[in-house]
């Protein structure tokens, strides 16, 4: 029997992709079945809700698969539903960013993400997919990434924000918008076939420009505090929510072309400063207990 050629499944369809994913699929005429682990969130008229993990075969006769959960979960996913024909996965530009960070779990999350974009491969090779894996840099747009929805925070919640050194370390913010743009691009686009492309956003900017851009987005001046090493490190023992490996990263480059996938699939995302960076209000803000020994360092 002939699959639907317009007949998607999404996983990881509440995440912040999956926000903005579901619609523009919706838009471009496909019938979609969103898989979550939970109950399925209201106003989701035109979207069928499938509550199941990611560990058995499904009951799908879709063609598109967009895979918005963790890389490590689709491979058996894959080899429990090897009807499913074009995959767009997702890995992350942390693979190469993180393979050497001082911090172990980094390190882990670095080799999981390689190890998972192999098997990735073979299996879609083995079911004969066709597939495309995309590899944002930092994400944002709806207020729950942990970058730049983190550093509105703390702005909001101390009027300031503390950066190691000058904060000169190059960054491309991507909206979560243009990669769900780029889903679509790239599904149908053959020369994106079984192909590889890192997505970094349209501007780059330092870590200090990025922080002030978020200052401005938020109608505030930028207040920005510049800490010495040994006072950070001495920070670092005494603030236990202190994102360590966050910070010592504010000076090193984490800067990837996506000319490659401009040329396949016309990807063009929009640059960070002026528009929309989708912050959480008061109610989703993180708990700073531990954070507010920094106005008493400052």
């Amino acid at each position: 029997m002939m699959l639907p050629t317009k007949s998607a499944l999404v996983t990881g369809a509440t995440s912040q992709i999956g926000r903005f994913l579901l619609p523009r699929l919706q838009a471009a005429g496909f019938t979609v079945t969103a898989i979550t682990r939970q109950s399925p969130p209201p106003n989701s008229a035109g979207i069928t809700w499938q509550q199941a993990d990611l560990q058995s075969s499904l009951n799908s006769q879709a063609y598109f698969l967009f895979h918005l959960a963790p890389l490590p979960l689709l491979p058996p996913f894959l080899a429990h539903n090897s009807t499913l024909t074009r995959i767009t996965a997702f890995s992350s530009t942390s693979c190469f960013t993180k393979e050497k960070s001082p911090a172990r779990h980094e390190r882990a999350i670095a080799a999981q993400l390689k190890e998972a974009e192999i098997a990735f491969r073979a299996v879609c090779q083995a079911h004969n997919m066709s597939w495309t894996l995309l590899r944002p840099t930092l994400i944002y747009g709806c207020g729950i990434d942990k970058n730049v929805t983190f550093i509105a925070q703390l702005i909001r919640r101390f009027g300031f924000f503390p950066i190691l050194g000058r904060g000169t370390g190059l960054r491309q913010p991507v909206h979560a918008d243009d990669l769900a743009a780029a889903c679509l691009q790239a599904c149908f686009s053959p020369a994106a076939v079984n192909k590889a492309y890192n997505l970094s956003g349209g501007e780059t900017l330092t870590y200090r420009e990025m922080v002030e851009a978020i200052f401005q987005q938020l109608g505030k001046k930028p207040r920005i505090i510049s800490i010495p090493l040994p006072v950070f490190k001495i920070l670092s023992r005494i603030i236990t929510r202190l994102p360590v490996a966050m910070i010592t990263r504010m000076n090193q480059d984490l800067c990837f072309d996506h000319a490659a996938a401009y040329h396949d699939f016309a990807y063009s995302p929009r640059t960070f400063r002026d528009n929309d960076m989708g912050f959480a209000d008061d109610s989703h803000f993180t708990d700073f207990s531990n954070i507010r020994l920094i106005n008493a360092a400052f």
